[in-house]
């Protein structure tokens, strides 16, 4: 009888669950276009890099140039060695960033995720309220120039973006919606300290969240450019976001200045300036286009964390 009743229960299920046809067809031409909507900018971006300047002077943006050329890349492989740098400290920054960022969100979120923790409700408090307010740019400038002493270092780039209260509330919901305190208690009980359960309770459980939170950051330390235009006016501590938005900001300052001379100016002129910022964009998209696929297993289910389940 009870097998019965579970029967018709999941069979209830099922047809609750069922989507019709039409219904279905809506769905994969909404995804289709929103899959559109995220590769056509890609694609129109590799298209100008490719084009003439002539072709975009005469023609503006278009997705089929009239004439190819391939001048942006040719210019911007002249400054090889200045693009490798920066691409060094841009995989430097997001690497160690990354971890860092990582290891210090996922403490924090593990220790205000116990119930039992005496400190936990002032610590929650003291992660919300940045979400909040924020202490603006002034103060964060002299306290990392002054008191710091980041300016000019790797680590103005790093520890400015290390945590966010987002990501730590993130873990902090699903570490207690995934951690039960039974299991804490148990090992508790054999001896574990709370170092142990959070190295071999807790992360080998958290797959999901790692690499939700490490995609974040990647991303973040990724297309990071702000904080080089604070803290770094060493050109060897550019990054290539940096490097791109130091080239464009150039670039315009010497068009408009007068004083350069009739030589400079036609230089200036004949170089495929809107190729190769193009181009140096597509060589941005390129490295963190690939790291996305590593993530995407466990992208989603981290994302559904603190999801009503049924």
């Amino acid at each position: 009888m009870a097998k019965n009743k579970k029967d018709l229960d999941l069979a209830e299920s099922s047809k609750l669950n069922r989507i019709s046809g039409g219904t279905n067809a809506i769905f994969n031409i909404i995804f289709i276009l929103l899959a559109l909507v995220c590769i056509i900018p890609v694609f129109f971006v590799f298209m100008i890099s490719v084009s003439s300047e002539e072709s975009i002077a005469q023609n503006g943006y278009r997705f089929i140039p009239e004439v190819f050329s391939l001048d942006a890349y040719k210019f911007l492989g002249r400054e090889i060695s200045m693009i490798v740098d920066a691409l060094g400290v841009s995989v430097i920054v997001t690497a160690v960033g990354t971890v860092l960022g990582v290891a210090l969100t996922t403490l924090m979120g593990y220790v205000i995720s116990r119930r039992s923790y005496k400190l936990n409700n002032f610590f929650t408090m003291l992660v919300f309220i940045p979400m909040v307010f924020n202490g603006g740019m002034i103060s964060s400038y002299v306290v990392n120039t002054q008191f710091m002493h980041l300016k000019d270092t790797m680590w103005a780039l790093i520890l400015p973006l290390c945590v966010s209260s987002f990501n730590v509330v993130i873990c902090k919901t699903f570490f207690r919606t995934n951690i039960p305190e039974s299991v804490i208690e148990s090992a508790q009980i054999d001896g574990a300290t709370q170092f142990q359960i959070f190295g071999k309770i807790a992360l080998p459980l958290s797959k999901p969240l790692l690499a939700t939170i490490a995609l974040f950051l990647t991303f973040g330390y990724w297309n990071d450019w702000f904080q080089s235009s604070l803290y770094i006016t060493d050109s060897s501590l550019y990054s290539l976001q940096a490097l791109l938005d130091h080239f464009e900001r150039n670039m315009q300052a010497m068009l408009s200045n007068p004083a350069l001379g009739v030589s400079m100016t036609e230089y200036i002129n004949s170089m495929p300036k809107e190729g190769a910022r193009m181009a140096m964009a597509v060589i941005i998209i390129v490295p963190i286009a690939c790291c996305y696929p590593f993530f995407q297993k466990y992208f989603i289910s981290g994302l559904t964390v603190g999801a009503v389940k049924g």
